[in-house]
């Protein structure tokens, strides 16, 4: 693990901003105005998706993806200027907020800086030509990190960059060496120290797919070496056969579990619902009871929570990568209350020294987990499908105050009545 990380960050929140698709303008100082919002959510850290210049030799869409990444080194025009963008960063900073940026190292597009510059920094298929190894992303040429030059480059911007923000998340980051990443996050320390490092490690059956295609992908537990946080792609494959019908509930609290034992003692996962990548969990889940269940669930793992822009309005529409496409605010469907006060729970009940275990009711689709720091033990009850059912609970009989809405909650024999509505309660640890 990462000599450097905080396991404070699992007590924090994480708001992912697409700056095209935020506002009508799509621009660094649209987003100042909307600042407060976020932070009012309970929002500890702004991630912004990919800020720099876009590629536009094969482009997808009418504006192109910005993982298509033309310039390390610079801001998206369309967005504004260094200065625009230095801006916003001091009004995040202002509002007691971190910001971290999107850096894709893995690749960049056909009509980058560094394909002009440096052509030596890049894969080469068999008949000498740039190409990539994922063949969908055919608006991107792969790097290669067998050249020790590349190290240098890409060490430098992210110097450069953490002279600005406090953080990265990084695309892909399976597909750079993990020694990389060590040798950028050394660098990295001397200039931010306390610099967060945010992980999209990749699906399992994505990782397998690319050792069986001859790529280099590290595995997650090789990649807490040098990241703070990693995504739970690890166990998402189980929680989309969850969404899709075609697994038990149980199944996923278990890979959940597994979490506990498989990584060392200080890690951190970043849990979501949803992401830039990711169905809007409101496809799957159409009613308000069951979707407070869901975000509930969230708050309550161990973990660091990210919130994609859009979800406090119940938005069932992934906006488009790549062409404009503002995410919609329903009023009569803003739930920002209840992600507030998930929050607060979240920093005042929860601890970031909790260990986590879980189990799940399946005929009723209800969730049973537990946190507990050695000093508290709180057990929460979380209906995924707005059931109501008795449950089982390891609690002695009594009356209990229910964290998530302040109502009295009666465990009689061991059981514990569920409405529906999500429950956490906490005793002192025996």
């Amino acid at each position: 693990m990462a000599n450097q990380t905080n396991t404070a960050l699992r007590s924090d929140v994480i708001y992912s901003i697409y700056v095209r698709n935020h506002t009508e303008e799509g621009t660094f100082r649209a987003v100042i105005p909307d600042l407060d919002r976020i932070k009012a959510l309970g929002t500890d850290i702004i991630w912004f998706l990919p800020i720099h210049p876009i590629g536009i030799k094969g482009k997808k869409g009418s504006l192109g993806c910005p993982y298509a990444n033309r310039d390390y080194r610079t801001v998206n025009p369309e967005y504004g200027t260094m200065d625009d963008f230095r801006a916003l960063v001091d009004e995040i900073h202002a509002r007691g907020m971190k910001c971290i940026i999107d850096v894709v190292y893995n690749h960049t597009s056909p009509d980058s800086t560094l394909v002009a510059e440096h052509p030596e920094f890049f894969y080469r298929k068999e008949d000498g030509s740039m190409g990539n190894h994922v063949g969908d992303w055919t608006d991107v040429v792969d790097l290669d990190y067998t050249c020790k030059e590349l190290w240098d480059y890409q060490v430098g911007s992210l110097v450069m960059w953490a002279g600005i923000v406090d953080g990265f998340r990084c695309d892909v980051a399976s597909f750079v060496p993990v020694e990389f990443w060590c040798r950028a996050r050394e660098a990295v320390e001397k200039v931010c120290p306390g610099c967060i490092w945010l992980a999209e490690t990749v699906h399992g059956g994505f990782g397998q797919f690319a050792r069986k295609s001859g790529m280099y992908s590290a595995n997650d537990y090789d990649m807490f070496r040098a990241f703070d946080m990693e995504y739970e792609y690890d166990v998402r494959e189980v929680f989309d056969r969850y969404l899709n019908g075609e697994t038990n509930l149980s199944n996923y609290i278990d890979v959940i579990n597994f979490q506990e034992c498989a990584y060392p003692a200080n890690y951190i996962k970043m849990r979501c619902l949803e992401n830039h990548d990711q169905p809007r969990i409101c496809s799957f889940v159409k009613d308000r009871l069951s979707l407070t269940n869901y975000t509930a669930f969230l708050y309550f793992l161990k973990g660091t929570t990210l919130l994609y822009a859009g979800q406090e309005y119940m938005e069932d529409h992934v906006p488009s990568l790549f062409d404009k496409d503002v995410f919609r605010r329903d009023m009569d469907k803003d739930i920002s209350p209840m992600f507030a006060n998930l929050y607060r729970f979240k920093k005042q009940v929860l601890s970031h020294e909790d260990h986590f275990k879980g189990r799940a009711e399946d005929a009723y689709h209800i969730a049973i987990l537990e946190r507990d720091d050695n000093i508290s033990r709180k057990v929460g009850v979380f209906s995924l499908k707005g059931m109501s059912a008795d449950v089982n609970v390891d609690l002695p009989d009594g009356s209990y105050l229910n964290h998530l809405d302040g109502s009295t909650v009666t465990v009689r024999g061991g059981m514990l009545h569920c409405d529906g509505d999500p429950i956490v309660i906490s005793v002192k640890s025996e």
